[in-house]
């Protein structure tokens, strides 16, 4: 996608003021490598008193979470987006839910990695001092809460709450297996037998004895993100003023503007990968490596923090 794309993109989804749209326009092309002097840095996060961190897959990849991305990225024989669809649900909800309880399963054995921790802990230590840190993430596995963040937006929902189709009400729901007709069922070998699980004995509602069909609270490919988490989103980018971008490949949208949009209004990102992004160039940090080892030593406490 061309700066120019870009540019009308996010324009017509009203997401930019139309003077950062412009400024995104004009500098678009010609941008300095960013810096990955963690000195520099840490005496930007020292001064820092609205930290927003958006978090992607990579983080969640280095606690051992499957992605479904790229070549490798099957359940049986499909790929995320042929299952995480309504049309798929709709044709076959049997199978999409077997996919869901298998990452539900999954998750249950998985931990937050330092990476996490670091970002919970640092919450923590800010919130004493009235700083304020909050977590947008686009992962559904809930690490960050697990890790004991408090202030998280999780933008594509999460693995472990479910939303009936029928009157649409939403709640957490941890239960393993979320119904007994799914115990022991979505196994991702490609030679797995379909379970072919009947409709009434997938997850039921049980709100106000409802018994209506229950999904996922997930944002499926083909839908729009909830209004009002994005009104949350704009007004957290607008009072930031540091950003840090751990572990996303900047490439979904509306999310991958979120950062460019700050970075463009003149606010400090730092971004933590693995490797490169569409959108590195924007920023005025960039930190290459796993982010459980580069994230902690950057979100540190700084010499000048009261202890």
């Amino acid at each position: 996608m061309t700066v120019h794309m870009i540019h009308q993109h996010i324009s017509l989804r009203g997401l930019l003021h139309p003077r950062v749209c412009a400024h995104l326009w004009r500098t678009g092309i010609e941008m300095a490598r960013p810096s990955s002097d963690m000195a520099a840095f840490r005496e930007t996060f020292s001064k820092a008193k609205n930290i927003v961190v958006l978090t992607g897959a990579g983080v969640s990849a280095e606690s051992g979470v499957p992605t479904f991305r790229g070549a490798g990225g099957f359940w049986r024989t499909w790929q995320a987006q042929e299952l995480a669809t309504p049309k798929a649900f709709s044709r076959n909800p049997s199978r999409v839910w077997e996919f869901y309880h298998y990452r539900r399963e999954v998750m249950l054995t998985k931990a937050p990695n330092p990476a996490h921790l670091a970002i919970a802990e640092c919450e923590e230590r800010l919130r004493k001092q009235g700083r304020e840190v909050t977590v947008i993430t686009q992962n559904i596995d809930e690490l960050h809460r697990r890790a004991g963040s408090k202030k998280v937006l999780e933008i594509h929902g999460s693995l472990f709450r479910t939303r009936c189709v029928t009157c649409g009400h939403e709640a957490p729901n941890h239960q393993s297996p979320i119904c007994s007709a799914l115990e022991g069922k979505g196994a991702p070998d490609p030679e797995t037998q379909e379970a072919r699980i009947p409709v009434e004995l997938l997850p039921r509602c049980e709100h106000k004895d409802c018994k209506g069909l229950l999904r996922p609270a997930v944002v499926w490919f083909g839908e729009t993100l909830d209004s009002e988490i994005l009104a949350q989103v704009e007004k957290l980018m607008e009072s930031c003023d540091l950003c840090l971008v751990v572990g996303t490949s900047s490439v979904v949208y509306p999310a991958a503007m979120f950062a460019p949009q700050a970075a463009a209004a003149g606010v400090p990102v730092a971004e933590f990968n693995m490797e490169d992004t569409p959108a590195t160039m924007r920023f005025r940090f960039h930190f290459n490596g796993p982010c459980g080892t580069t994230l902690p030593p950057a979100l540190a406490r700084h010499e000048t923090e009261e202890q």
